[in-house]
């Protein structure tokens, strides 16, 4: 992996430089990767708890030990389960029924596009490939057009789950890994994320990296890089 990534470097400062020596931090971005949740989309927490708690007939304290607490949603997103043992797994940590069905329909309750972000994601998009990368397991990876599809097809075959690759953001290697597999190389890809040590993770695998706060500071941020046209 480290031979890998000192050829994307050493392509990347090539295919980056202009004729008259610019350097690439001052190019348009190639691809442009987002975060999911809190980014291009709200993120319920409790919506999710309340929906699998109502479902198996327990309380949200329940669901939430036996979903966070135990390390079952660490485990999934580390891609440690395939999407119907997860909910098996869920059910035996929890000790009443749960189907994936209702895993997905929870999952599903807790998401909500944000009109801005899909609008703004729409305008790089003019000038730069955009896609995803999220720290979630299988099951929404296979289920993510399904209960988010407004996400489609702006994104379509671009979106990636940290469950692909067996590893979390912010180490640096799942961005190294993911980046092969939408044709892009760190220096050329701008990374945006709700979490600093996310955006920190992106900076120290070599990829340009900012942190979301706001829409109008992102807004800000993608007319910096030129990547459309400022307000």
């Amino acid at each position: 992996m480290i031979e890998e990534t000192e050829s994307f470097r050493e392509a990347a400062a090539q295919a980056q430089e202009t004729p008259a020596g610019q350097p690439a931090a001052q190019r348009l971005p190639a691809l442009v990767l987002f975060d999911l949740d809190e980014v291009l989309v709200d993120y319920d927490h409790e919506a999710r708890l309340s929906l699998l708690a109502a479902r198996s007939g327990t309380t949200r304290e329940q669901v939430y030990a036996a979903l966070f607490q135990s390390g079952l949603e660490h485990d999934s997103d580390m891609g440690r389960f395939q999407p119907q043992e997860y909910a098996d797994e869920l059910a035996r940590r929890l000790g009443a029924p749960v189907t994936l069905a209702d895993c997905v329909d929870a999952r599903g309750a807790s998401m909500r596009i944000r009109p801005d972000a899909l609008r703004l994601a729409q305008r790089v998009a003019e000038r730069a490939r955009i896609g995803i990368l999220t720290n979630n397991g299988l099951y929404l990876r296979d289920t993510l057009r399904t209960i988010c599809p407004d996400l489609f097809p702006l994104f379509e075959g671009q979106v990636r789950f940290a469950a692909q690759f067996r590893l979390l953001k912010p180490d640096p290697q799942v961005y190294l890994r993911c980046l092969p597999t939408l044709d892009a190389i760190p220096e050329t890809t701008l990374f945006i994320d709700d979490k600093p040590e996310n955006v920190e993770g992106a900076i120290m695998a070599g990829l340009q990296a900012e942190q979301f706060t706001s829409m109008a500071a992102l807004t800000e941020t993608f007319a910096s890089y030129s990547l459309i046209e400022a307000d």
